[in-house]
C-alpha cells in the first residue's frame, strides 16, 4: 500500500517533470522561430509587404493575403521552408504574381503588413531580377528576349541592348534590368526557357551596393536619361485567369508574333 507522502511525493514530481518538458519544448521552439526569420533572407513576400524585420513582427500568419490571391501565387511558408513559418510568399518559378490591379492580397491585410493604402501595382517592390550572363541564351548570342516580352513593364524594367559581336557584324541582343522600375513579379523568371532560370528575383538587399553620399555624379544628375535601344515587340494582351481576376497570359499570346 502506498504511502499518502508518498503518493503526494510523486505526482508533484511527475508535475515537475511535465512543466519542465513543456517549458524546454517552448524554448526550442521559440529558437526555432527565430532561427527560421533569420534564415530567410531571401523570401519574397506579396505586393506592399513591409521591410522583413517589420513584416515578421506585423504579420499574424492569418492566410487572408494568400485566400485572396486569384492565381494561388502566395502560400504560408511550413516548418523548414524558406520563409519563417506561417509567413505568406511565392517562388516564380512556380507561380509568379500576375501583377493585379487591384492589389487584392493587400487589401485583405488585417494587420498593415502589406500596405493596404497601395494603389498602382506597379509601384510594388516585391524583389528584383537578376539575370545570369552565363546562361542566358541572349547573352550567349541567340535571339531570346523572351524576359523583355512578358515583363509587365516593358521598355522599363527590362530593355533591349545591342552589343556588338566580337567575330561579326552582327549584334548581340542582350536583356538589361533597371531596378528603378523593376517590380519583382517574377514574370521574366516563370517565362525564362532555360532549364534552371537565367533570370532570378531576389530581395534586393543580396546584390545591391551603395555608392556613397559622398560621391557626386554630375552626368546623371545635369543630364537626362538616354533612350533605350529596344527592338520593336507585340504586346502582350491579357488572359483568361484561372479564377477570373487579370493577369498576363505570357506563354500563349503574343511572344514570338
Amino acid at each position: 500500500m502506498v504511502k499518502p507522502d508518498a503518493g503526494r511525493r510523486e505526482f508533484l514530481a511527475r508535475t515537475a517533470q511535465g512543466v519542465a518538458v513543456a517549458a524546454c519544448g517552448g524554448l526550442v521552439w521559440n529558437a526555432f522561430l527565430a532561427q527560421s526569420a533569420r534564415a530567410a533572407p531571401d523570401a519574397l513576400r506579396p505586393p506592399g509587404a513591409k521591410a522583413e524585420a517589420d513584416f515578421n513582427a506585423t504579420c499574424i500568419k492569418c492566410g487572408l493575403c494568400v485566400e485572396a490571391c486569384p492565381y494561388d501565387t502566395l502560400k504560408l511558408a511550413k516548418v523548414a521552408e524558406k520563409a519563417p513559418l506561417g509567413t505568406p510568399y511565392f517562388e516564380p518559378r512556380e507561380i509568379p504574381c500576375y501583377m493585379c490591379p487591384n492589389v487584392p492580397c493587400a487589401k485583405a491585410c488585417p494587420t498593415g503588413a502589406l500596405d493596404r493604402g497601395i494603389d498602382d501595382i506597379g509601384t510594388a517592390r516585391m524583389g528584383l531580377a537578376v539575370i545570369d550572363p552565363e546562361h542566358c541564351l541572349s547573352w550567349q548570342g541567340l535571339r531570346c528576349e523572351v524576359c523583355y516580352r512578358v515583363c509587365p513593364v516593358q521598355g522599363k524594367a527590362i530593355t533591349i541592348d545591342p552589343h556588338p559581336r566580337q567575330i561579326s557584324k552582327h549584334a548581340v541582343f542582350v536583356p538589361v534590368v533597371h531596378s528603378d522600375a523593376c517590380t519583382g513579379c517574377g514574370l521574366c523568371e516563370k517565362a525564362c526557357p532555360t532549364e534552371l532560370a537565367s533570370i532570378r528575383i531576389v530581395q534586393p538587399a543580396l546584390v545591391q551596393g551603395k555608392i556613397g553620399e559622398h560621391y557626386r555624379l554630375g552626368w546623371r544628375e545635369n543630364q537626362p536619361p538616354a533612350p533605350a535601344a529596344t527592338p520593336p515587340a507585340p504586346s502582350v494582351p491579357p488572359p483568361t485567369p484561372p479564377k477570373g481576376a487579370p493577369g498576363l497570359d505570357y506563354l500563349n499570346k503574343g511572344v514570338g508574333q
